[in-house]
């Protein structure tokens, strides 16, 4: 385009916002009570929602958390915009189509164990629907693009900030191998049967029924990572039952055999379901993606003490930011922030070993289902542009 050309259009919609400018700055002004506040520690909202943070429009026994609102500097500064679209490209562009599945609630186990999910239910607790969204804190850092993350340990965030650029330190390849292992340390953990006003206290949110438990959402991860041409060993192995202690210590018997066989894999992905409750409250973090409606999701990555034997924690970091990245500019909303913790976990493993709670015991199978699908065709984009930025 010719410079006379790209100034003309300049001009015109510079005159075009003149125009315009007072139309939004009334509407802003008429709209800025209308701005929910983000920023609540997940740890302090897990606690029971006063009375009068509910809608009162809504049912009192399916409640949605109104967080109070901003300050308008926070309107004024940006501070609103949680994603800016990392990982969108031209010949990148996710497809809108995802795997068709089965929904859970279709599915039926040919062997359901000693713990079958249950056909009946009583109404006990109450069930409390929100979205999490940017937190602020003197713990929370925002990533280079979108996302966030909460240091938990000593670690000033302005290091972590620097390190949360790296690239993860680990490439995949053309190659019929598996190069991602998907396994569940809490292989027993279920969820919700469907959207409802109260769930069962006497259900402790636990089966042996594969398709009821994370093991249906390690199965959509698997779908889509599979279609991207990415292979996959989903090891479904019960490994919290009949006995929770020693769950991490049997899961590790478990995988380090498949590492050992295959060195090809990259990925170590230990997928959970997170708890967040109250006094007779069970939480149900969602986001609604293309109308439909997806559990939030959050990434685990341990830190080393000094005491652990996970010498190269901050690697797993590197793989935990650019996934976070990568899910949150994929599915703004999405995420809750990384955390960032003295945990071990199993994470000394490999360098891309991460923990990722899927929803916690509120959330419904089928919106479990639905994040696991996302989750798997934002890792596929993401491993694939490594194995293209090596060619």
């Amino acid at each position: 385009m010719k410079r006379r050309k790209k100034r003309k259009i300049a001009g015109i919609l510079k005159v075009f916002t003149l125009l315009l400018l007072p139309s939004l700055i009334a509407a802003s002004a008429s709209g800025i009570r209308g701005i929910k506040r983000s920023g609540t520690d997940y740890e302090q909202i897990a606690e029971a929602a006063p009375a009068s943070a509910l809608k009162p429009d809504t049912p009192p026994s399916v409640r949605e958390i109104d967080i109070p609102e901003r300050l308008p500097e926070d309107e004024l500064s940006g501070s609103l915009i949680l994603s800016e679209g990392y990982g969108v490209s031209a010949e990148s562009e996710p497809s809108a189509e995802l795997q068709k599945l089965k929904s859970p609630l279709e599915m039926s186990s040919a062997d359901p164990g000693t713990k079958p999910y249950p056909t009946n239910w009583e109404e006990t607790g109450d069930i409390v629907r929100t979205t999490y969204q940017k937190y602020s804190g003197n713990a929370f850092f925002d990533l280079e693009k979108c996302g966030q993350v909460n240091n938990k340990t000593d670690i000033p965030n302005e290091e972590l900030r620097a390190e949360s650029v790296c690239l993860p330190n680990f490439t995949i390849s053309d190659t019929s191998e598996p190069q991602v292992l998907i396994y569940h340390t809490h292989t027993c953990e279920s969820f919700e049967p469907f959207v409802r006003e109260h769930y069962d206290a006497s259900f402790n949110f636990r089966t042996t029924d594969a398709t009821k438990s994370v093991v249906m959402v390690g199965d959509a991860i698997q779908a889509e990572l599979e279609a991207q041409g990415i292979g996959v060993i989903h090891v479904r192995t019960i490994h919290d039952d009949p006995s929770y202690t020693g769950a991490y210590d049997r899961s590790r018997a478990s995988i380090v055999p498949i590492l050992e066989q295959y060195p090809s894999i990259k990925v170590a992905l230990d997928i959970h379901r997170d708890a967040i409750s109250g006094e007779g409250i069970a939480y149900q973090p969602y986001t609604e993606v293309n109308g439909k409606e997806a559990a939030q999701v959050m990434i685990i990555s341990g830190c080393d003490d000094g005491t652990m034997g996970m010498p190269e924690y901050m690697k797993n970091f590197h793989f935990a930011c650019a996934l976070q990245q990568q899910l949150e500019g994929d599915t703004p909303h999405l995420t809750r922030p990384i955390l960032f913790d003295y945990r071990k976990y199993n994470q000394d493993l490999t360098t891309g070993s991460l923990l990722i709670e899927v929803g916690s015991h509120g959330n419904t199978l089928e919106q479990v289902q639905y994040s696991g699908q996302l989750i798997g065709r934002s890792l596929g984009r993401l491993l694939n542009s490594i194995r293209k930025e090596t060619k």
